[in-house]
């Protein structure tokens, strides 16, 4: 009896209660809300008919620079966010957790947020230009990116086309997540692996498979690849399972030691270059997967080992909390404000302080919707009222391996 006392207490002891915070991570997310903002800035065509020109700058040479430096940030973006959504999910998970509370928390994090945006597009100019209820009402309900067409897929806020892709994640990740768990430590970088390989394939398919006729507005492939390759939100699932099983990864200690942040980085500079001069179609996430996975999990691993990081300073996790709403709001206030200026372009210095324009525009939008919506509603939404039953006596458990450990282990990180 002593022996398994002492074994419970060896486990117990050996157990940490929940996994540790991330803010270093939370901080991080504005960079990548930010490098979606700079994409949009920097557009020689708007997703919004009559797909006039966005990027501000009058001199051909430095407008061609904009364009050029930032064709690929908002791709790179998107897919350190559905990567990053994956982790956090499944590094924040509780085990035995029910799946109507977990639902209410996902629906309220992004529908709040979503609607209030929708109806601030519909009422600035969408509702001008999208005239049919077959056009909005997918928008609204968040499956607008099952339909190939454009004027579905991209209508009303066109940056919401990725909460369409969240949507089908927190769907499946219940069943993700149990999986998942089942994959033992040790192959836990062969199923990374082969999740790089599903994004691989889905690019091959696209480029090879897909029609590419006829031509998009707005990208050099057709409309049917630019859907397919990127908007289709089961094509995108290989990120956000791939970021679950980096979660696993980093609580299981099995990330290298020697990729840290300033190899992160490095690696994140090379893979966008190659994004860069690659098919216009690996530029979607291919190129520049292993870097946002080294980045999320070197970032993840200096929290957990306590080191102190600039990122986790009081302004960059108040701008990680608030990137968001950030997010949601610079593509209606880049695209509406524009819209205000006409096609007029403008020196340098001039053509600097309206991108200064409107990202402060946006940064303000964002921490409104984080003070007065998503905060709100999270708070008085995403918890049942029901009254909570009597506490259920919960058997010692046995003694616990290293996999059981992390399966158990939870964090309050937000997603």
């Amino acid at each position: 009896m002593s022996v398994i006392s002492s074994a419970r207490s060896r486990a117990t002891a050996a157990a940490p209660t929940r996994p540790a915070n991330l803010p270093s991570l939370t901080g991080l997310r504005f960079f990548a809300a930010l490098l979606v903002f700079f994409f949009h800035a920097s557009l020689t065509d708007s997703p919004i008919p009559p797909n006039a020109p966005i990027n501000p700058f009058a001199h051909d040479g430095v407008a061609e620079v904009f364009t050029t430096a930032f064709s690929k940030a908002g791709y790179m973006g998107v897919s350190f966010f559905f990567v990053l959504s994956g982790f956090v999910l499944a590094w924040a998970s509780r085990p035995g957790e029910r799946l109507t509370s977990f639902y209410r928390r996902r629906v309220c994090k992004i529908f709040p947020n979503h609607l209030v945006v929708f109806a601030a597009s519909m009422l600035l100019f969408a509702g001008a230009a999208v005239t049919s209820v077959g056009h909005w009402l997918p928008n609204m309900l968040l499956l607008h990116t099952f339909f190939p067409q454009p004027a579905i897929n991209l209508s009303v806020n066109p940056p919401s086309w990725s909460l369409g892709s969240e949507f089908l994640f927190y769907l499946l990740f219940p069943l993700l997540i149990v999986l998942i768990r089942k994959i033992r430590e040790n192959r836990l970088w062969l199923w990374s692996g082969l999740m790089i390989a599903g994004m691989v394939g889905v690019q091959l398919v696209t480029r090879f498979l897909i029609p590419d006729t006829p031509k998009s507005a707005i990208t050099p492939i057709s409309d049917m690849q630019f859907w397919f390759g990127y908007l289709f939100p089961p094509t995108r699932v290989f990120e956000f399972a791939l970021g679950i099983m980096l979660a696993r990864i980093v609580l299981a200690g099995r990330w290298p030691r020697r990729i840290g942040i300033g190899v992160s980085v490095v690696l994140s500079a090379i893979g966008y270059a190659a994004a860069l001069v690659a098919p216009f179609e690996y530029g979607f996430v291919v190129a520049t997967i292993i870097p946002v996975a080294a980045l999320i999990c070197s970032v993840a691993t200096a929290d957990v080992q306590g080191r102190e990081t600039w990122l986790r300073s009081r302004p960059m996790v108040w701008l990680g909390e608030v990137s968001f709403g950030f997010y949601l709001v610079q593509g209606v206030t880049i695209f509406y404000l524009r819209s205000l200026l006409g096609e007029a372009t403008y020196s340098i210095p001039v053509a600097i302080l309206v991108v200064i324009g409107f990202f402060a525009a946006s940064l303000l939008g964002g921490w409104l919707l984080y003070r007065f919506v998503e905060t709100p509603a999270m708070r008085h939404l995403s918890r049942s009222r029901k009254r909570p039953a009597a506490p259920v006596a919960i058997p010692s458990p046995a003694p616990a391996t290293h996999d059981t450990l992390v399966e158990q282990s939870s964090a309050p990180t937000r997603s």
